[in-house]
């Protein structure tokens, strides 16, 4: 009977330019040596209910792009309503907590601005939470465990030992994010694979014998802002194959409108829009398991082959967890409307932001294949219409990479479809030349 259904089941128009974009080579972007990836368009399902009207209401207030507005919204609330609301996938449990990046082409990008007209509403929908559990200063693992530790182990039988953080939640809010990159490239630091374990399962801790603090059941919510150029001058390839990256949402905001005399979203409004989201974090927290309904589960099967299919370079890492993001953000639509149930609405919001964060990766990180060798061999394929011999591609390095090197790199950008090889007569044996790939190529 489920296999029938399955066969009948229409993925509708919205999957299909979905599904027809995740199966070209690059995930949809043309290889052009000419222009970067079109900025990324947000798609009204991605504004579904409670979320979708604080954007309507803040928009015309501020000069911050709606797409920074709603995810800076559901981060927040994701982390508000704590961690009883979860999704299981085999043995693995989702919570609400989201990491989020606002990427900017430059420091004007306006994410501060979509970041406090939020703050302003969930300010008043859990005063206590915003005081408390809003911090900064991302620095070191044992930083983010002590906010959220446990009690220390002679907590029951002294009350004047350690009795740990009494709120587990935390949303970390790095306005800087160059910083905590910069950070993680030093020896020893254990600030990345903490933030990697807060995103799977909110059990953190480091293995040291001088620092055995630890912390359970911790709900880590994060929110940075960089300039792109920063972004890929400090995000390093250990971050990128290690998984930190594709633990984030990347989205590329920018400035949506001017507004010379600034904005003010009415108290009125303010208080309207507080009071509901005051209402459905409660509602949310009586939520625990989050499952999807029949049609939302027929709708997973159709795109699932998609989010899960492979992709290479910098592109290809930072989108490597789509499903679980996807459903993520579907969780978070679904307990926004007080829903123990994921319909097929909440997927279809979760999938057109998944598709914004997408578009927002290839718009960042471009074709860079993340190998500093394939990286300068694509360059200068680029630069060179009429194509570049083996000699060639060995000159570009002064002779210190070796053959094994550069036929990897070279290897690598043939499979992502971002060069090609020619076979050149020459009278003699036939040479070998290589060229970047045209778009359609």
């Amino acid at each position: 009977m489920a296999s029938e259904a399955w066969c009948a089941y229409d993925a509708g128009s919205e999957f299909r330019e979905y599904l027809h974009s995740r199966g070209k080579p690059n995930g949809g972007a043309a290889a052009s040596d000419e222009q970067e990836p079109p900025w990324p368009e947000l798609a009204p399902q991605a504004l579904h209910g409670l979320a979708g009207e604080v954007v309507a209401a803040i928009d015309p207030h501020t000069e911050a792009d709606p797409a920074a507005v709603l995810v800076h919204f559901l981060v927040g609330f994701g982390n508000l309503i704590g961690r009883e609301p979860h999704f299981r996938v085999g043995g693995t449990e989702h919570h609400t907590n989201l990491f989020a990046c606002f990427v900017g082409a430059t420091a004007a990008g306006r994410k501060g601005s979509a970041w406090g007209e939020v703050q302003r509403l969930l300010r008043l929908a859990d005063p206590e939470w915003a005081q408390d559990r809003i911090a900064g200063g991302l620095s070191s693992g044992e930083g983010v465990i002590w906010a959220v530790r446990d009690p220390g182990e002679d907590a029951d039988m002294d009350e004047n030992g350690d009795q740990g953080a009494a709120d587990k939640r935390l949303l970390i809010l790095e306005p800087e994010f160059a910083a905590p990159l910069r950070i993680m490239e030093r020896e020893g630091n254990t600030l990345s694979a903490i933030i990697r374990q807060a995103w799977d399962s909110g059990t953190l801790r480091v293995l040291t014998k001088r620092n055995p603090v630890r912390a359970t059941d911790a709900h880590i919510s994060i929110i940075g802002h960089i300039t792109r150029d920063e972004l890929l001058r400090y995000l390093n390839s250990t971050e990128l194959g290690n998984g930190f990256a594709n633990r984030f949402l990347w989205l590329a905001v920018r400035r949506s409108k001017l507004l010379p005399d600034g904005g003010c979203l009415p108290e009125n409004d303010v208080l309207r829009l507080a009071d509901r989201i005051g209402r459905a974090a409660q509602s949310a927290r009586d939520i625990g398991e989050v499952r999807r309904d029949e049609e939302a589960r027929l709708m997973w099967h159709a795109v699932y082959g998609a989010l899960t299919a492979g992709r290479t370079g910098l592109f290809g890492a930072v989108t490597s967890r789509a499903e679980a993001q996807t459903m993520r953000l579907a969780m978070l639509y679904a307990v926004l409307d007080g829903s123990a149930t994921i319909r097929a609405d909440h997927l279809r919001a979760g999938l057109a932001l998944w598709q914004y964060c997408e578009d927002s990766a290839r718009w960042i990180f471009g074709q860079a294949m993340g190998d500093p060798v394939a990286d300068a061999i694509l360059s200068a394929l680029r630069a060179a219409p009429e194509g570049l011999s083996r000699t060639d591609i060995r000159d570009l390095f002064g002779r210190n990479q070796t053959a094994a090197r550069i036929n990897a790199s070279l290897r690598a950008l043939q499979e992502a479809g971002l060069a090609r090889a020619e076979r050149v007569e020459s009278g003699g044996r036939p040479a070998e030349r290589w060229f970047a790939t045209q778009p359609g190529g």
